[in-house]
């Protein structure tokens, strides 16, 4: 196997062994402290593992269409989730908006949403970059969901300092509702299955 390819590949391992941690992290303390913030991120990290083994079994197989068939498949069923995601997470956070209700401040989902801000961008970058190097398509637009997932963790990050720091308790639930607008971008773009080229 070219060192180029294997390099990708790694790039893939570390993004599904990163966000299958962050996942059980986020969902046990976003469940613990009533934060829908941080139970959206966790379940957005629970898609993104799927959506790396895609990115993977793209890798291994484009050229096979059968394959590719099945990968549409997979990457709608991707795109479904997500959409699924902001459904729930936009009634949770009307609801916790209409009711007042106030989550505890997390300070592990504040430094888990903060180191996964900085991991998820190096992520991105050099998804990017070797991507463009062994001209993989599939490569170069997971690394802009990579991206995408960086900014979500931004929002996530502000919505629960904002409330450790401050009280500001509907500062979780909005944030929630921004994690659910880019999980909908992140569904559309999973859905259409298309691979643009970022440069």
């Amino acid at each position: 196997m070219p060192h180029d390819l294997r390099r990708a590949y790694r790039l893939e391992y570390i993004t599904i062994g990163w966000n299958a941690a962050e996942a059980v992290i986020a969902l046990t303390f976003g469940f613990l402290a009533g934060s829908i913030a941080l139970t959206a991120f966790g379940f957005d990290s629970v898609i993104e593992v799927f959506s790396a083994t895609v990115v993977l079994i793209e890798l291994r197989s484009h050229h096979d269409h059968a394959e590719g068939r099945a990968e549409q498949a997979f990457l709608r069923l991707i795109g479904g989730s997500f959409f699924l995601l902001a459904i729930y997470v936009v009634i949770e956070s009307a609801w916790d908006l209409l009711t007042t209700s106030r989550p505890h401040e997390s300070i592990p989902g504040v430094v888990l949403t903060g180191l996964s801000l900085a991991t998820m961008w190096f992520l991105a970058v050099a998804k990017h970059r070797e991507g463009h190097r062994i001209e993989s398509l599939p490569l170069i637009a997971d690394s802009r969901e990579t991206r995408l997932c960086s900014l979500l963790s931004a929002v996530a990050l502000a919505g629960l300092a904002l409330n450790a720091g401050f009280g500001w308790w509907w500062a979780d639930p909005v944030a929630a509702i921004g994690i659910a607008f880019l999980a909908v971008m992140e569904g559309f773009e999973a859905w259409s299955g298309e691979h643009p080229d970022h440069h």
